[in-house]
Protein backbone atom coordinates (compact mmCIF):
# COMPACT_ATOMS: atom_id res chain seq x y z
CA UNK A 1 0.00 0.00 0.00
CA UNK A 2 3.03 2.26 0.98
CA UNK A 3 4.33 1.93 -2.46
CA UNK A 4 1.61 2.52 -4.39
CA UNK A 5 1.22 5.34 -2.24
CA UNK A 6 4.61 6.42 -3.26
CA UNK A 7 4.19 5.74 -6.89
CA UNK A 8 0.65 7.61 -7.52
CA UNK A 9 2.78 11.10 -5.51
CA UNK A 10 5.36 11.27 -7.81
CA UNK A 11 3.26 10.15 -10.66
CA UNK A 12 1.14 13.67 -9.49
CA UNK A 13 3.98 15.50 -9.44
CA UNK A 14 5.20 15.24 -12.46
CA UNK A 15 1.91 15.54 -13.79
CA UNK A 16 1.51 18.59 -12.16
CA UNK A 17 5.29 19.87 -13.01
CA UNK A 18 4.23 19.03 -17.09
CA UNK A 19 0.83 20.91 -16.31
CA UNK A 20 2.54 23.89 -14.86
CA UNK A 21 5.04 24.16 -17.85
CA UNK A 22 2.63 24.42 -20.48
CA UNK A 23 0.48 27.05 -18.50
CA UNK A 24 3.70 29.17 -18.26
CA UNK A 25 4.25 28.41 -21.88
CA UNK A 26 0.72 29.54 -22.56
CA UNK A 27 0.92 32.52 -20.53
CA UNK A 28 4.39 33.97 -22.36
CA UNK A 29 2.84 33.55 -25.73
CA UNK A 30 -0.38 35.63 -24.42
CA UNK A 31 2.19 38.45 -23.18
CA UNK A 32 3.98 38.31 -26.47
CA UNK A 33 1.39 38.43 -28.36
CA UNK A 34 0.10 41.77 -26.52
CA UNK A 35 3.94 42.75 -27.27
CA UNK A 36 3.76 42.23 -30.78
CA UNK A 37 1.48 44.26 -31.64
CA UNK A 38 4.07 47.29 -29.96
CA UNK A 39 6.52 48.46 -32.65
CA UNK A 40 9.50 48.29 -30.38
CA UNK A 41 9.35 45.48 -29.56
CA UNK A 42 8.29 43.49 -32.93
CA UNK A 43 11.40 44.51 -34.23
CA UNK A 44 13.09 42.82 -30.94
CA UNK A 45 11.14 39.73 -32.00
CA UNK A 46 12.26 40.30 -35.70
CA UNK A 47 15.66 40.45 -34.93
CA UNK A 48 15.50 36.89 -32.43
CA UNK A 49 13.33 35.00 -34.72
CA UNK A 50 14.24 36.35 -38.11
CA UNK A 51 10.62 35.69 -38.87
CA UNK A 52 8.67 38.78 -41.23
CA UNK A 53 5.21 38.03 -40.07
CA UNK A 54 3.79 38.85 -36.39
CA UNK A 55 2.55 35.58 -36.01
CA UNK A 56 5.48 33.37 -37.11
CA UNK A 57 7.71 35.86 -34.54
CA UNK A 58 5.18 34.87 -31.58
CA UNK A 59 5.27 31.02 -32.59
CA UNK A 60 8.94 31.17 -32.99
CA UNK A 61 9.63 33.14 -29.54
CA UNK A 62 7.02 30.28 -28.23
CA UNK A 63 9.51 27.55 -29.37
CA UNK A 64 12.15 28.87 -28.11
CA UNK A 65 10.90 29.20 -24.85
CA UNK A 66 9.06 25.73 -24.54
CA UNK A 67 12.58 24.18 -25.14
CA UNK A 68 14.15 26.18 -22.72
CA UNK A 69 12.06 25.01 -19.82
CA UNK A 70 11.90 21.40 -21.02
CA UNK A 71 15.77 20.48 -21.89
CA UNK A 72 17.62 18.76 -19.91
CA UNK A 73 20.73 21.00 -18.31
CA UNK A 74 24.62 19.53 -20.01
CA UNK A 75 26.08 17.00 -17.99
CA UNK A 76 28.80 18.59 -16.87
CA UNK A 77 30.85 16.09 -14.19
CA UNK A 78 34.76 15.68 -14.77
CA UNK A 79 33.41 12.12 -15.80
CA UNK A 80 30.66 12.40 -17.74
CA UNK A 81 30.35 9.83 -20.60
CA UNK A 82 31.03 11.27 -24.52
CA UNK A 83 28.77 9.64 -27.11
CA UNK A 84 30.74 8.75 -29.84
CA UNK A 85 34.38 9.11 -28.86
CA UNK A 86 34.95 6.01 -30.80
CA UNK A 87 34.52 7.22 -34.19
CA UNK A 88 36.78 9.36 -36.57
CA UNK A 89 35.61 12.58 -37.15
CA UNK A 90 38.01 13.80 -39.85
CA UNK A 91 37.06 13.22 -43.51
CA UNK A 92 37.24 14.87 -46.78
CA UNK A 93 35.61 15.41 -50.05
CA UNK A 94 36.83 13.61 -53.08
CA UNK A 95 36.23 13.20 -56.83
CA UNK A 96 37.88 9.95 -57.15
CA UNK A 97 35.28 8.62 -59.99
CA UNK A 98 37.58 10.81 -62.59
CA UNK A 99 40.97 9.56 -61.73
CA UNK A 100 41.09 7.32 -64.97
CA UNK A 101 44.18 5.17 -63.36
CA UNK A 102 43.68 2.92 -60.40
CA UNK A 103 46.99 3.38 -59.35
CA UNK A 104 46.19 6.54 -59.00
CA UNK A 105 42.81 6.14 -56.82
CA UNK A 106 44.70 3.59 -54.54
CA UNK A 107 47.82 6.21 -53.70
CA UNK A 108 44.94 8.77 -52.78
CA UNK A 109 43.65 6.44 -50.49
CA UNK A 110 46.40 5.16 -48.60
CA UNK A 111 47.86 8.92 -48.57
CA UNK A 112 44.46 9.76 -47.01
CA UNK A 113 44.67 6.70 -44.38
CA UNK A 114 48.10 8.07 -43.72
CA UNK A 115 46.91 11.40 -42.69
CA UNK A 116 44.42 10.22 -40.32
CA UNK A 117 41.04 10.50 -41.99
CA UNK A 118 38.54 8.01 -41.56
CA UNK A 119 35.95 9.14 -43.92
CA UNK A 120 34.97 10.48 -47.51
CA UNK A 121 32.59 11.83 -49.22
CA UNK A 122 32.35 10.37 -52.53
CA UNK A 123 30.48 11.53 -55.65
CA UNK A 124 28.23 8.56 -57.33
CA UNK A 125 26.94 10.95 -60.06
CA UNK A 126 23.81 9.36 -61.29
CA UNK A 127 24.38 10.50 -64.87
CA UNK A 128 28.15 8.40 -64.91
CA UNK A 129 26.10 5.41 -63.92
CA UNK A 130 22.94 4.71 -65.48
CA UNK A 131 24.03 6.91 -68.54
CA UNK A 132 21.77 6.28 -71.61
CA UNK A 133 18.37 5.54 -70.19
CA UNK A 134 16.46 3.62 -67.31
CA UNK A 135 18.14 0.58 -66.27
CA UNK A 136 21.01 0.65 -68.45
CA UNK A 137 24.13 1.03 -66.21
CA UNK A 138 26.29 0.33 -69.14
CA UNK A 139 28.95 2.75 -70.63
CA UNK A 140 28.87 2.72 -74.01
CA UNK A 141 30.64 6.13 -74.12
CA UNK A 142 33.97 4.13 -75.12
CA UNK A 143 35.11 1.69 -76.58
CA UNK A 144 34.77 -1.63 -75.90
CA UNK A 145 31.88 -1.02 -74.07
CA UNK A 146 31.92 -1.28 -70.15
CA UNK A 147 29.97 -1.34 -67.07
CA UNK A 148 29.56 1.87 -65.81
CA UNK A 149 29.74 0.25 -62.23
CA UNK A 150 33.43 -0.59 -62.71
CA UNK A 151 35.16 2.58 -61.77
CA UNK A 152 32.70 2.79 -58.25
CA UNK A 153 33.50 -0.79 -57.56
CA UNK A 154 36.95 -0.17 -57.47
CA UNK A 155 36.58 3.06 -54.90
CA UNK A 156 34.69 1.25 -52.79
CA UNK A 157 37.11 -1.89 -52.76
CA UNK A 158 40.57 0.37 -52.62
CA UNK A 159 38.54 2.30 -49.62
CA UNK A 160 37.76 -0.86 -47.60
CA UNK A 161 41.51 -1.69 -47.99
CA UNK A 162 42.49 1.54 -45.89
CA UNK A 163 39.79 1.02 -43.90
CA UNK A 164 37.94 4.38 -45.23
CA UNK A 165 34.16 4.57 -44.72
CA UNK A 166 32.47 6.06 -47.88
CA UNK A 167 29.83 8.40 -47.17
CA UNK A 168 28.19 8.35 -51.18
CA UNK A 169 26.71 11.36 -52.56
CA UNK A 170 24.45 10.39 -55.18
CA UNK A 171 23.64 13.63 -57.84
CA UNK A 172 23.63 14.79 -60.60
CA UNK A 173 20.43 13.62 -63.02
CA UNK A 174 21.56 12.38 -66.70
CA UNK A 175 19.80 14.06 -69.71
CA UNK A 176 17.62 11.32 -70.23
CA UNK A 177 15.44 11.74 -66.84
CA UNK A 178 13.94 14.92 -68.57
CA UNK A 179 11.89 15.81 -71.40
CA UNK A 180 13.28 19.06 -72.11
CA UNK A 181 17.33 16.83 -72.13
CA UNK A 182 19.57 19.63 -70.50
CA UNK A 183 17.70 22.45 -71.44
CA UNK A 184 17.50 24.07 -68.15
CA UNK A 185 21.10 23.18 -66.96
CA UNK A 186 22.74 19.65 -65.99
CA UNK A 187 21.80 19.90 -62.56
CA UNK A 188 18.17 20.53 -63.10
CA UNK A 189 15.92 17.59 -60.98
CA UNK A 190 14.56 14.54 -62.80
CA UNK A 191 10.51 14.93 -64.46
CA UNK A 192 9.93 11.71 -62.64
CA UNK A 193 11.35 10.97 -59.12
CA UNK A 194 10.49 7.63 -58.97
CA UNK A 195 13.74 7.37 -61.51
CA UNK A 196 16.31 8.34 -58.55
CA UNK A 197 14.59 6.32 -56.11
CA UNK A 198 15.08 3.50 -58.22
CA UNK A 199 18.73 4.58 -58.99
CA UNK A 200 19.38 5.14 -55.33
CA UNK A 201 17.64 1.57 -54.97
CA UNK A 202 19.86 0.34 -57.41
CA UNK A 203 23.32 1.51 -55.13
CA UNK A 204 21.97 0.85 -52.01
CA UNK A 205 21.28 -2.72 -52.94
CA UNK A 206 25.14 -2.97 -54.59
CA UNK A 207 26.91 -1.56 -52.28
CA UNK A 208 24.39 -2.19 -48.89
CA UNK A 209 26.89 -2.32 -45.70
CA UNK A 210 29.77 -1.22 -47.45
CA UNK A 211 28.78 2.54 -47.98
Amino acid sequence: MKTQSVALLRRWKVTRRSASIVLLAAFALLILLALAFNSSWSRGLYYLTGEESIVERVKGVGALTLIWLTQRPPQIDAFAPMPHIDVNPYGVNTFLQLEAEEENVRRQLEMLHAAGFGWIRQEFPWEDIEIHGKGDFEDRRTVPPKSAWLKYARIVDLAEENGIQILARLDNPPAWSRAAGDAAGTLAPPDNFDDFGDFVAAVAGRYCGRI
